[in-house]
């Protein structure tokens, strides 16, 4: 496993005030939370190898705040994902995205999508999930988070993240997985996919996914329908035009009907279940 140093740190949080390289052209649709009443920025993040950055948004007063881990896309933790964070912490959250492909590479600098796979592609979900559970730690020892209102939410890989982690932390309340894949090949970076820990899952999960989506075809996003626990809550939504990374305000797939359904129903969904 690569060493964190803290120079990698401090450039790679240097860094990240904008979208990735490969985003570019940004859409005129991109929207923009301030920070207004809100304590925002890069943070420091003890890990089991050192020290990774993330970006953290938090109300500037009060305490006790519910959790929300946002699991980035495979852009890396860009404006969009800080975005979110803001929006959340807006909401009362205490939001924290970290990077977690930064021992494997930085893919905020990379601008060919290709590259960026490669990356990716040698990130092992036991690092990850290692990584999130230091990262809930911090923002309950830092950012006045409460430890029994904890929520997840990803896109993309961030989506397949999400599911994983609420098998992997009984502790998380909630969960909310954009269009994340939920079938692959198992390797031994990633041993597990959605779909083999859907039966014994018992945190709800809530899925929303594109109808149009032509990564993630619609008989997999059966599957996991089927293979889900029928005691355990959690549901899969599907928007039958809306194509993949439909909530990404940023990008040309965005579409903002069901981005605003979407975030209405992570919104009651956290809501109904304690987060």
């Amino acid at each position: 496993m690569k060493k964190l140093t803290r120079r990698t740190f401090i450039t790679t949080a240097t860094f990240a005030t904008g979208f990735a390289l490969a985003v570019q052209p940004i859409s005129a649709k991109v929207i923009t939370t301030d920070s207004k009443g809100l304590i925002a920025g890069m943070v420091k993040v003890p890990v089991k190898d050192g020290e990774i950055p993330a970006y953290r948004a938090m109300p500037s007063t009060g305490e006790n705040f519910p959790i929300v881990l946002v699991i980035q896309e495979i852009f890396g933790v860009h404006e969009h994902i800080q975005d979110v964070c803001r929006r959340f912490a807006k909401l009362g959250y205490s939001a924290i995205a970290p990077q977690l492909f930064i021992r494997q590479g930085d893919v905020l600098r990379l601008s060919n999508i290709d590259e960026i796979r490669k990356v990716v592609a040698k990130v092992p979900d036991e690092q990850v999930l290692s990584d999130l559970d230091a990262t809930v730690n911090w923002v309950i020892k830092s950012a006045k988070g409460n430890a029994n209102r904890l929520g997840i939410t990803g896109f993309c890989w961030g989506g397949r993240i999400t599911w994983l982690y609420a098998a992997h932390n009984p502790k998380v309340k909630a969960g909310v997985a954009w269009y994340g894949r939920l079938v692959g090949d198992k390797t031994n970076l990633t041993p597990n996919h959605p779909v083999d820990i859907a039966s014994n899952l018992k945190v709800p999960v809530l899925g929303l996914y594109g109808g149009k989506d032509t990564g993630i075809p619609l008989e997999t996003v059966e599957q996991m329908r089927q293979a889900l626990n029928k005691n355990n809550k959690s549901e899969i939504i599907v928007y039958p035009n809306a194509p993949h990374a439909f909530f990404a305000d940023y990008r040309p797939s965005y579409r903002q009907k069901e981005a605003k359904l979407g975030w209405q129903r992570l919104q009651a969904w956290f809501k109904q279940h304690g987060v």
